[in-house]
């Protein structure tokens, strides 16, 4: 069934997959996610991006109703991952005489991704390259790295649209009604967090265009109050905290770690805390966590030594948060062990690796269980914690 148009003359032809279970196969998708796809209807048809190998069927029968017994014309690349780019050489094969437009590097995945003879048939684009499609013009901004080196972004000049390839995307089908935010962000920092930079440097290109409404690859198109999603993309990609509070992530193997980590959210909400937020690291959503991580200003880690180690849903946390490039927050440290602790060394090994990190002193050391003799330590970390 065709969405809700974009506009009179751009279409979306997408569709929603809600039998997937993890997204890139290991994201958790509760309510499914979105393969966007749009057809620009104008002397030359124009579809921006494919979709998904699982939605295919669905597509084209929603790319022949928009078309109307027409031909397409141009395919615009935007993005070469498969869950956007799989349908190519099919689209390729039903229309020979279409034309794709991509960038350089676009052309190298194609020859990589697929057997598919395209002489005569590429467009080769580069920064603010444009394309007339008669009415229509399309002005092309490379965004390397956001978040493979081929992306790139397509403005449309007349009705003022940003095809934003992966940006401003989130999990979630369409006809799903959850806030924005919460799976944006879940999206952003497990996918694109690692490219701040990157994001920035794209962000800075799309502040001198008039932009009405924003067409990413998943998720709504956004078109109302735009300054508020940039606004997020902005503090994200900066790295900032988004809102004052404390995410406890805890790695408990017989439950003494969970018991020290209520302890300590009792002394952080005692103490002023204006949010505290619990994950159990063995068996919350590992991407929900680093989403926390990165939403709130201050992180208390909490975790049973293993092995001469920490035990290891804890490391794999912190990996992901050192993969995505976690930085500017103030960080304490609690560890358990029945005889030789090592969490907190295995865990400031980690941190360490990471920029601009407030490590809290002293770091908390229970013996197997909590008794009444640590808790004056307790307090204290969670004061500092506060005052850092």
């Amino acid at each position: 069934m065709i969405q809700t148009p974009v506009t009179a003359s751009v279409l979306y032809i997408g569709v929603d997959d809600k039998t997937i279970d993890l997204f890139e196969s290991q994201y958790v998708v509760p309510n499914g996610i979105s393969y966007n796809s749009y057809l620009i209807k104008d002397q030359k048809n124009t579809v921006m991006d494919t979709v998904d190998k699982r939605a295919t069927e669905q597509w084209l029968k929603n790319l022949d109703d928009a078309l109307g017994g027409e031909q397409v014309d141009y395919l615009v690349v935007l993005h070469m991952e498969p869950d956007h780019a799989s349908n190519i050489q099919i689209l390729a094969e039903k229309f020979p005489q279409m034309k794709i437009v991509g960038n350089a590097k676009t052309f190298t995945m194609i020859n990589q991704f697929f057997d598919l003879d395209l002489t005569g048939r590429t467009v080769t684009v580069k920064e603010n390259d444009t394309l007339s499609l008669g009415t229509h013009t399309l002005q092309f901004i490379m965004a390397p790295m956001v978040h493979w080196p081929e992306v790139m972004v397509a403005y449309e000049q007349s009705e003022k649209l940003l095809f934003s390839a992966d940006g401003f995307g989130k999990f979630g089908a369409l006809d799903t009604k959850e806030d924005w935010a919460d799976e944006s962000r879940r999206y952003y920092f497990n996918i694109v967090g690692k490219y701040g930079m990157q994001v920035q440097a794209l962000l800075k290109k799309a502040a001198a265009l008039d932009i009405q409404k924003i067409c990413p690859l998943h998720g709504p198109v956004l078109s109302e109050n735009l300054g508020y999603y940039i606004n997020k993309y902005d503090i994200w990609s900066r790295y900032q905290p988004e809102d004052d509070g404390v995410l406890i992530a805890y790695a408990s193997i017989h439950g003494h770690t969970v018991e020290a980590a209520n302890q300590m959210a009792a002394f952080l909400k005692e103490k002023g805390a204006k949010q505290v937020v619990l994950t159990d690291l063995a068996r919350d959503d590992m991407a929900q966590a680093v989403s926390d991580a990165f939403r709130y200003d201050k992180l208390l880690l909490a975790a049973a030594s293993y092995n001469a180690d920490v035990f290891p849903c804890m490391e794999t946390f912190l990996l992901h948060l050192k993969g995505k490039n976690y930085q500017n927050r103030t960080v304490g440290i609690l560890e358990n062990g029945s005889w030789a602790p090592s969490a907190a060394k295995t865990m400031r090994s980690i941190l360490d690796q990471m920029k601009n990190l407030r490590i809290c002193e002293p770091v908390v050391t229970i013996r197997s269980a909590m008794k009444s003799t640590d808790l004056p330590a307790m307090e204290q970390l969670a004061e500092t914690l506060l005052q850092q």
